[in-house]
């Protein structure tokens, strides 16, 4: 369902650009996909801060900050605001807790046999420094001049050239790691049990723009320069539709539309969130803090000694002592 659903968008984009309706597939769609992803990822966000969090609930893999003679896990169950900023920086660009992950197996004996998974963690660095590096690229189109490290970025994913025009690293890496993922929910029975359209649905779409992407630099010649100005008035919010352009690029741009659409209803927003979760962003201190909840609301408390005044003569009256 999710690659016919993906597929399916990228026909009406090719029927769009065959009807001649390029201004829509290049300038409607794309000013309300960004719309539609500012405003989604900021209610989002807004939403999870406003979120309240009545207990603290960091999630630890290591000894809590206690006697002097205890050795504390500094990154493992943080104490202050400076290690949990550690712990997120090590969480975020190098996904420390997705390294650390172990997978259990049950063997004859019977025993449970625990042992690494490194190849999800190294999937998972492909694909999100290969997104990473493939945006940075997309850069060019936007800015005039490119700026300097736009330019040696290209150089440096580009040092492997075989033929013209040269081959992108991060290209190869985005594709490896979306393909090794979803091999990874369909190989897996526990994870494909678990699997949802919106799981699978996000990762065709990401292949569909890889693909389609590849094809228009390596396959399918495209305008380069056109495609430029089109990009460039976009973002300068005068925006043009130059002769020319194949249905390729539109098909591409569609998906990336989809994507951008998207992204804010689904877990791809677990981007923003991680910087969000009370897992991560507590320190372990709950013997040296006391957690007060800042979301509770004002109540009007009735004490025992209140409650005692309230109904004195009929305690009195039954027998009941009120001192």
């Amino acid at each position: 369902m999710p690659l016919f659903l993906v597929v399916g968008l990228a026909l009406t984009a090719w029927v769009g650009w065959a009807i001649h309706l390029q201004g829509l597939f290049g300038v409607l769609v794309p000013y309300l996909a960004a719309l539609i992803f500012v405003v989604g990822f900021c209610v989002k966000v807004v939403d999870w801060a406003k979120s309240a969090v009545p207990f603290k609930i960091p999630t630890t893999a290591g000894q809590q900050k206690s006697l002097p003679w205890i050795k504390h896990a500094k990154i493992e169950s943080p104490f202050t605001t400076g290690q949990v900023i550690l712990r997120m920086f090590f969480e975020v660009f190098f996904f420390r807790s997705l390294f650390r992950n172990v997978k259990g197996e049950l063997r004859s004996g019977p025993s449970l046999i625990y042992g690494p998974t490194k190849w999800l963690w190294l999937s998972a660095i492909m694909f999100h420094y290969g997104f990473l590096m493939v945006i940075l690229h997309h850069l060019r189109l936007a800015t005039y001049p490119v700026p300097g490290p736009i330019a040696l970025l290209d150089k440096i994913d580009a040092m492997f050239q075989i033929g013209a025009p040269p081959i992108y690293l991060s290209s190869l890496l985005l594709l490896i790691g979306v393909v090794a993922l979803f091999l990874r929910r369909v190989l897996i029975p526990q994870v494909r049990y678990i699997s949802l359209v919106n799981d699978y649905f996000p990762l065709f779409l990401i292949f569909g723009i890889v693909v389609s992407g590849m094809l228009m630099r390596y396959f399918v010649r495209t305008d380069i320069v056109a495609v430029k100005a089109l990009v460039m008035g976009l973002v300068t919010f005068h925006p043009v539709v130059p002769e020319g352009i194949g249905a390729i690029f539109y098909i591409h741009l569609f998906l990336v539309c989809c994507l951008f659409a998207y992204f804010p209803f689904s877990k791809l927003m677990h981007m923003g969130g991680v910087f969000m979760s009370p897992t991560r962003n507590l320190p372990n201190n709950n013997r040296a803090v006391r957690h007060v909840n800042p979301w509770n609301p004002k109540v009007k408390l009735h004490t025992y000694e209140e409650w005692v005044e309230d109904y004195r003569d009929k305690l009195e009256e039954a027998g009941i002592p009120t001192d």
